[in-house]
């Protein structure tokens, strides 16, 4: 097995501006959505559905880390 060292690691930064559709629960960015209706109610069931609310992250402090090399996730926390 190959062991690796973790050399190449890229920060992974929260998605921020991220709505939630209050009807079929599709997540989209603010950036996507933009002033419109959600995509998926209208696709599905034909109809505009404006109404969504902000997805707040979960997260509380910390960074996460992917190693470019083997995929692994690493999190590490504030001291």
């Amino acid at each position: 097995m190959h062991e690796c060292f973790h050399k190449n690691l890229v920060l992974i930064t929260e998605a921020a501006d991220r709505m939630r559709c209050c009807q079929c629960h599709l997540t989209l960015t603010a950036e996507e959505l933009g002033d419109s209706y959600c995509p998926e109610c209208y696709e599905t069931k034909g109809k505009k559905n404006y109404r969504f609310e902000s997805v707040v992250p979960d997260r509380k402090g910390g960074s996460r880390y992917r190693c470019e090399d083997c995929g692994v996730l690493i999190e590490a926390g504030d001291s």
